[in-house]
């Protein structure tokens, strides 16, 4: 078996909608990685009231 295949990669920022708006979905506005690359800052943005969402992401574990 191939050592690159990765069987959980949950590495992808979920799906974010506004909490302002009738559910309409929010677009990634900027992306700040932390010094250690084991966090990740989403900032979401929606389109039609402006709205801003913050989204930190954790690295998962390395599983042997």
């Amino acid at each position: 078996m191939p050592a690159y295949i990765h069987y959980q990669d949950d590495t992808e920022p979920a799906y974010v909608i506004c909490p302002s708006c009738a559910g309409l979905p929010m677009y990634i506005r900027d992306v700040e990685p932390h010094w250690s690359m084991a966090k990740i800052d989403f900032t979401y943005e929606c389109a039609d009231c402006g709205a801003e969402v913050r989204q930190t992401v954790v690295k998962p574990e390395v599983r042997h």
